[in-house]
């Protein structure tokens, strides 16, 4: 959510600062900003709207400067619009934030009575006015020394990044709770709040840690700690490619996101299956044996498509591993006076490892003493860093705001989890494991097969395309498929879907079905895969439209359906890796037939990390 450049250095700031915004532009946001400090001092510049339209009011009204800072602004305090854009200033300070002032009204109140003058309805320009003030009082022009004062003052969540005029070749940021990133040159430093804003310019990053500061110089780049030590943590070298984020061709980020989950799911499984042993080696996330065998219960806290991930791995681990699995919504959990307790293992999921919500859940449990762990595609993220141990991902960049193979591998982290807790807690034999593990090898291949069957979907999304509602059905580890599909559908097609279990369709949404409503029905084989069959036949009595997902070889369930989609056979619980993959591709091309922003979803953000 929002996104974060800076820069400070030799070289002219503003297009490089824009560059870094156009590839963060998958996180979601509805205006755009620069504030760059040059020969005539502190200049910003906003736009309501997409990056273009600032793109062509720099060049009506170019900015000159070598030190700036830019801002994509996904609206929480204040309707989108130019004068609630990000950066907010007071005086000769300039400031972009992505978070929440949880106590902004006391603090503008406060500042109201001291004589200033707000012009935005944002929280963020608070921090602008709190800094203008120290400066001129005691911190007496020591830009570093203000921003900490500020933040002293502050009760919330924030990444920040601040220039001033009076300190022209200085640029000082701080992080708790939302992303930030710096990043090392040669006489030039580098900020912003994801890696791809500024991996054309440098592979050498730090992530900062909660409560840090960073004060970034065309010298080098000072840490902080909330005490203000000095920090001394070496460089990470990032080793993905730039060209990693483009469309390789592709009309669509998510066109190319879907294509890519097999290679995706291959990358998360390599070198953690063992065959010869029926076991699995889970990197990053040491488990002491005897800890497992005494655990009482699995927490699975995760939000949207993590979620969906979570309720796939309640199935896997409850049947591997012998354990009873509870999935919360993150935004739920913490609220509510959860009973977890050091017997609990509690597992977070999230793509982006800074999901607010999750993280929020996460330091919960863990002070009422649960045990935290997670599954997370981004290294050295706020959730990792606040868990035990972290089974990573390897799906790479997710561009497009609609996850699609960061599912699917999240899926195979928890099947990989599930086996090693069935072994280690000797629910799962050697020989058991071994077929369950030979099983989930052969999923990239699969999953390849099912992507070539792209041109079966599109007759599918046509009749979608001018429906009102859509109803996914699935039982079993169908029915979070079911969810995530009516999920990707409404995300980027805006047309309602919403997603059942299929045994509770006689229990209120029967009475939706008509000849105009498309149902996907996700009838493979599986247990209840009869009765499913079953809900079928009602819908088709009731003049319903079928849309089945069903196995290779099955023709009985394909002569049931009005339109059906093939996938391969497969054991029950690794079928959602290849069942959802027509979904994806449905939601997609009824996007794409509507002609709406499929990357960029309007009011969606990539990582929420707001509560």
């Amino acid at each position: 959510m929002c996104g974060i450049v800076g820069y400070v250095g030799p070289r002219p700031c503003v297009d490089l600062i824009v560059g870094g915004l156009r590839r963060l532009e998958y996180r979601g946001y509805d205006s755009a900003g620069v504030a760059a400090v040059g020969p005539g001092g502190l200049d910003i510049r906003r736009s309501k709207g997409k990056l273009q339209n600032l793109v062509e009011r720099l060049k009506l009204e170019p900015v000159a400067g070598s030190t700036g800072i830019g801002h994509t602004r996904w609206a929480t305090h204040g309707r989108p619009s130019d004068e609630n854009a990000h950066p907010h200033r007071s005086g000769g300070v300039a400031v972009v934030h992505n978070g929440i002032i949880e106590n902004h009204l006391d603090l503008k109140a406060a500042l109201q009575a001291r004589g200033h003058v707000f012009t935005s309805e944002t929280d963020t320009e608070i921090f602008a006015h709190l800094i203008a003030d120290e400066l001129e009082g005691p911190a007496k022009g020591d830009l570093r020394a203000a921003v900490r004062a500020a933040l002293g003052q502050v009760r919330g969540t924030y990444a920040i990044a601040v220039v001033s005029d009076r300190s022209p070749r200085t640029i000082v940021a701080a992080k708790n709770a939302s992303p930030l990133v710096v990043g090392y040159g040669e006489g030039e430093s580098f900020l912003a709040s994801d890696v791809p804003a500024i991996l054309e310019h440098t592979r050498m990053v730090n992530y900062l840690e909660e409560g840090e500061l960073a004060v970034l110089t065309p010298e080098g780049i000072a840490i902080e700690d909330a005490s203000g030590r000095p920090v001394t943590r070496p460089a990470r070298r990032i080793e993905w490619s730039a060209v990693a984020a483009e469309k390789d061709g592709h009309k669509h980020f998510m066109h190319k996101e879907i294509f890519e989950q097999p290679r995706a799911v291959t990358d998360t499984i390599r070198g953690r299956v063992s065959l010869e042993e029926g076991d699995v080696i889970l990197d990053g996330m040491d488990l002491d044996p005897d800890w497992v065998k005494g655990i009482d219960r699995v927490v699975v806290v995760a939000c949207g498509t993590s979620w969906h991930a979570g309720l796939s791995g309640r199935l896997m681990i409850e049947q591997l591993a012998r354990l009873p699995v509870d999935v919360e919504l993150a935004s739920e959990f913490r609220h509510r006076d959860p009973v977890v307790g050091p017997r609990t293992f509690v597992l977070a999921i999230s793509q982006s490892g800074e999901t607010a919500d999750t993280l929020a859940a996460v330091k919960e449990a863990k002070k009422r003493g649960a045990h935290a762990f997670a599954i997370c595609n981004v290294l050295g993220s706020a959730i990792p860093r606040e868990c035990e141990g972290t089974l990573y991902t390897h799906a790479g960049p997710e561009i497009g705001v609609a996850s699609t193979k960061a599912f699917t591998t999240q899926l195979a982290a928890l099947f990989l989890l599930a086996v090693r807790l069935g072994r280690m807690r000797g629910t799962l034999s050697a020989a058991a494991a071994r077929e369950q593990l030979e099983a989930l090898v052969r999923i990239p291949a699969q999953m390849e097969h099912v992507l070539r069957q792209e041109p079966t979907v599109l007759p599918v999304a046509r009749r979608c395309v001018v429906a009102r509602d859509v109803l996914f059905l699935g039982r079993g580890s169908q029915f979070p498929v079911a969810l995530e599909g009516a999920l990707k559908l409404k995300e980027i097609s805006y047309i309602h879907a919403e997603g059942y279990a299929a045994g509770e369709m006689k229990h209120g949404p029967i009475a939706l079905i008509d000849e105009n409503l498309p149902v996907v029905v996700l009838a493979v084989k599986e247990p209840s895969y009869e009765k499913t069959l079953g809900n079928v036949e009602e819908v088709r009595a009731r003049g319903g439209q079928v849309i089945a997902v069903v196995a290779e070889g099955d023709t009985h369930a394909a002569s049931l359906a009005t339109m059906a989609l093939v996938v391969p056979q497969s054991p029950p619980l690794l079928a959602p890796l290849l069942t959802i993959l027509p979904l994806q591709f449905l939601a997609y091309h009824v996007a794409d037939l509507k002609g709406t922003d499929v990357d960029q979803p309007r009011n969606l953000a990539k990582s929420v990390t707001v509560e």
